[in-house]
């Protein structure tokens, strides 16, 4: 199988050898300090500014979104969402559950926001704004100074899902003033899914202590208590917090989050390069490194994802909804290749052969 999708992506081979070790027992000091040292390097990689916090969530990306709804406002509040595709629209549906006005900003699919979108938001008595930094479902890269900077004219606590976006674009919590990252173990860290991630600067981290949050599983206060041992209130998927550590000395060895980001940069453009004369058109005005969306414009997008997948063993990564025939995305970001970019590009070739596109 060669994996274009967004996660879970491949994984390098020493990912793999520690997926498949014994997991070990962890109410020990030997997993606290992989714990603790994995924290350090998640607040280095985001640019944490001092005192901020980092937890291991066992749960995907969308358990973390939860937990800091439910944790760092309440009913009290009043919040922005920039709701641009399917993810984003996810903090919508987050804040409806939990009873939180909201507000929500819609761009134009496959455009971005803009400060005349804010604009008349401006002293409005909002306390936070959530975005998917970058939204998947269309591949928009979010202007991350831009709402930075809004928000701290509001003073409004800036909440970022990072999930894929981080470490293949820049996120900076400190240039940007955001006060929360969520990220996951199966997108860019390229590891096993089920541990999401999260960083909280000391903003959002006094909101945590105030809140009065009523759920077991989804308390921060009771994971930063465990975190400052480096532990976790209940059972953490073990083997892939193993896996996160490793991947994230790998990163720091080799040049750091700068390094990682030029790295999927050039193989982003090297497949953008070569996928020029096909019957495909890009949909987003400004793209992460991390995807490719594309709209065929000859063939149904899911149609083009059953046939890599079903006769070629490839597999690009399908929309669904109202995108599920008109956009599929490349991912550029796990264990990949330029020459695995070739053998994409050759497979599309053979499907305009076969006049499926």
């Amino acid at each position: 199988m060669l994996n274009f999708t967004v996660g879970p992506v491949m994984s390098d081979n020493e990912v793999l050898a520690i997926g498949g070790e014994q997991v070990p027992y962890f109410r020990t000091q030997e997993f606290s300090d992989i714990v603790l040292e994995s924290e350090a390097l998640m607040k280095e990689f985001v640019n944490a500014p001092e005192g901020s916090k980092t937890l291991f969530i066992t749960g995907s990306g969308t358990a973390s979104m939860e937990a800091v709804v439910m944790n760092v406002f309440s009913s009290y509040d009043r919040l922005l969402v920039i709701d641009g595709g399917s993810f984003g629209h996810r903090f919508t549906q987050l804040c409806n559950i939990h009873h939180i006005p909201y507000t929500s900003i819609k761009p134009e699919r496959g455009k971005s926001v803009t400060a005349e979108m804010l604009a008349p938001y401006e002293g409005k008595g909002y306390t936070g704004l959530l975005v998917n930094l970058h939204e998947t479902s269309t591949g928009v890269l979010y202007d991350a100074e831009l709402l930075g900077k809004f928000c701290k004219r509001n003073n409004l606590i800036f909440v970022v899902d990072a999930i894929s976006a981080f470490l293949a674009d820049e996120v900076n919590m400190t240039k940007d003033h955001i006060d929360v990252v969520i990220t996951g173990s199966q997108k860019v860290l390229a590891c096993a899914p089920g541990i999401s991630i999260i960083v909280l600067d000391p903003k959002a981290l006094e909101r945590i202590r105030e809140s009065e949050t009523k759920t077991m599983y989804f308390d921060l206060k009771d994971a930063l208590k465990n975190a400052e041992r480096g532990q976790t209130p209940f059972t953490p998927a073990v083997g892939v917090i193993r896996q996160i550590h490793h991947r994230l000395k790998k990163i720091k060895e080799a040049g750091g989050v700068e390094s990682e980001i030029r790295n999927i940069k050039a193989q982003a453009e090297d497949f953008r390069t070569k996928i020029k004369g096909l019957p495909f058109e890009i949909v987003s005005e400004k793209m992460s490194n991390a995807l490719t969306p594309l709209h065929p414009l000859t063939a149904s997008a899911y149609d083009i994802f059953l046939e890599l997948k079903d006769n070629y063993g490839i597999w690009v990564c399908p929309n669904g909804g109202d995108m599920k025939d008109t956009i599929f995305r490349v991912g550029h970001f796990g264990a990949q290749t330029t020459k695995d970019n070739d053998t994409l590009i050759k497979a599309f070739l053979s499907l305009q052969i076969k006049r499926i596109i």
